[in-house]
């Protein structure tokens, strides 16, 4: 056992919502996988005593995550993750922008910035964009700026409306070399079919980090077998919701066969760099 008591975590993607904001195959999803959100409902809607869980298991920042994605999922406006976040230090709110809502995503960026969001995440397989779209090159430009962190979603989906095509990496090659002091990081690492494209990316690029959300712990070495090589991009999130609870990933991380300043950098010190933490 690794002697990791005094580990400090942060949870780089968590979503928030109330249940009348997600469609029923995200319910089934997140039932299916015994999701503590259903268990403790009203506990787990409230901030206070959602921030007093997250901390209870030694969660210093978690970055709450708001969706706008009708097609697909439904609907947590960047409204609802500023008010839920506002009293409490260890939220991190992140907002969202879904271009084919929106006629100029940058000034819809601007106006949550200005609300305090910390960052932005970006669903192009569920808002049927490509990331590397022209439109997006002022917002890009704008989170340079302001050197915040935009997190992308690549990869996979099991979600109905959502299209994988607009989720390969690659894209993100332009993004990442066009905006070279901009700090990307690859949501669920490009599950299921490109986890040796993310990883060659992460290399490539200073800038775009692995975020492993999504992935079961036990196989990251066996998607990432040069996993310590590149130790410096993997910033760990848990999806919760979609998990069972809150610190299970994080458990399981602790007993991956890697060494105990790896696992520091993976659940705290990389993401605490990302965002200005250190």
């Amino acid at each position: 056992m690794k002697k990791l008591a005094d580990l400090k975590i942060i949870d780089f993607h968590v979503h928030i919502g109330l249940k009348e904001h997600w469609y029923e195959w995200i319910h089934a999803y997140q039932k299916e996988a015994h999701s503590e959100y259903y268990e403790r409902y009203e506990e787990m809607i409230d901030p206070e005593k959602f921030a007093a869980h997250l901390k209870s298991h030694q969660i210093e920042r978690a970055v709450i995550l708001p969706e706008i994605s009708p097609i697909t999922t439904g609907v947590v406006s960047n409204e609802y993750v500023m008010d839920f976040c506002q009293s409490n230090d260890i939220f991190v709110p992140f907002c969202t922008v879904n271009p084919s809502l929106v006629s100029q995503p940058a000034q819809e960026f601007r106006k949550y910035i200005k609300m305090g969001a910390k960052g932005i995440k970006l669903y192009p397989s569920y808002n049927h964009f490509y990331p590397n779209e022209s439109c997006l090159y002022p917002l890009y430009r704008m989170a340079q700026e302001h050197r915040l962190p935009v997190l992308i979603h690549t990869g996979s989906s099991v979600f109905k409306g959502s299209k994988i095509k607009y989720a390969d990496p690659i894209y993100l090659d332009d993004v990442a070399s066009d905006f070279p002091d901009l700090l990307l990081l690859m949501a669920h690492s490009g599950r299921g079919l490109w986890y040796e494209k993310a990883f060659l990316l992460s290399r490539l690029h200073p800038n775009l980090y692995l975020e492993i959300s999504g992935l079961p712990p036990k196989n990251l070495l066996n998607y990432f077998p040069d996993m310590e090589k590149d130790i410096d991009k993997f910033v760990y999130g848990s999806d919760w919701p979609g998990i069972k609870t809150i610190y299970s990933n994080i458990e399981a991380i602790k007993e991956l066969p890697l060494p105990e300043e790896s696992i520091r950098m993976i659940l705290y010190e990389n993401a605490a760099g990302i965002l200005g933490l250190k």
